[in-house]
């Protein structure tokens, strides 16, 4: 099969295409046909060696995936010919930049039947980030106030529409020319990060979703008993300290691959309630094309790569 690996770290140019072998399903897993594969930040700041989660190359990065059951190991829940999305194996290596990929059967859910294997593709990672920091950690309900970090990107665009869909009011932080695409996903509020400060204009909220390490500040306007949900300083202890101490919950969140919320995903999907955008598809072979894009941070909704 195709696959894209690397062999060093270092910039996109490091990713290349090779023909290695097919992986083979242990018991309880499942061979993935694999037609699309979401690409994040976390594969970008991996292949660079800024988050060294797997180790020295060589290795192939990517976790989301969608496609089509090919074998079914004995004891899966699938049989082959089912269309299944998820994000297996995350944090360890999953090899998603490839044609077959394996995943335990528990680690993915069945494809949304709204969504075609690109769109797919662009839920699991991001849309299971928001979903175990909103849901799971801060438990939002109707009527509550909720602020959103970064709301255009590929985690904070989900968001956003699963705030809306379990009845929140929606802030969204964004720069001006993301406003329209803010607004249209359904925030009742949009504010303009680079010309204003969220702490002037915003307050008195039950939970912020911060994927920005802006804890300090996003502390600063949690109501008493709000919950504090950060992505990127979810290890920080001496911050959790302080929420803790302010009377505020603090909830770090590190995503791992969980079907039950993949298939509470899907249904707010097939629903109509959250819709994946999909920034810009790349064919596997320009994977580096892909990551130089998300790279830029200029992306509004996600980037997945196509497969053949």
């Amino acid at each position: 099969m195709r696959a894209v690996i690397q062999e060093s770290f270092g910039g996109p140019e490091v990713l290349r295409a090779v023909e290695t072998d097919r992986p083979v399903p242990l018991g309880g897993e499942v061979l993935v046909r694999v037609r699309a594969v979401g690409v994040n930040p976390v594969d970008v700041a991996v292949r660079a060696g800024a988050l060294p989660l797997l180790g020295e190359p060589p290795f192939g990065v990517g976790w989301d995936l969608s496609g089509t059951v090919e074998e079914a190991a004995p004891g899966a829940r699938f049989q082959p010919g089912d269309e299944v999305f998820g994000m297996p194996f995350f944090p360890r290596a999953a090899g998603g930049y490839a044609q077959y990929a394996v995943a335990p059967s528990r680690q993915v859910a069945r494809k949304p039947a709204a969504l075609d294997h690109v769109h797919a593709a662009a839920v699991p990672l991001a849309g299971l980030t928001a979903w175990q920091g909103l849901v799971d950690a801060a438990r939002i309900e109707e009527g509550q106030r909720v602020l959103i970090h970064r709301a255009a990107g590929g985690v904070g665009h989900l968001a956003v529409q699963i705030a809306k869909a379990r009845g929140a009011h929606v802030i969204g932080l964004a720069s001006a020319a993301k406003h329209d695409f803010v607004r249209g996903l359904g925030a009742d509020e949009v504010i303009d990060h680079r010309t204003t400060d969220f702490t002037d204009v915003v307050g008195d909220l039950d939970v912020v979703l911060d994927s920005n390490a802006d804890g300090l500040r996003s502390l600063s306007v949690l109501r008493p008993g709000g919950t504090l949900v950060t992505i990127m300083e979810h290890w920080n202890r001496e911050l959790a300290a302080k929420v803790e101490a302010a009377g505020r919950t603090f909830a770090g969140i590190s995503v791992e691959p969980d079907h039950a919320s993949l298939e509470a995903l899907a249904r707010l999907v097939d629903a109509g309630r959250v819709r994946p955008r999909i920034a810009r598809t790349f064919p596997l072979a320009e994977a580096a094309a892909a990551h130089e894009l998300v790279g830029s941070g200029q992306v509004q909704g996600k980037v997945v790569l196509t497969v053949d």
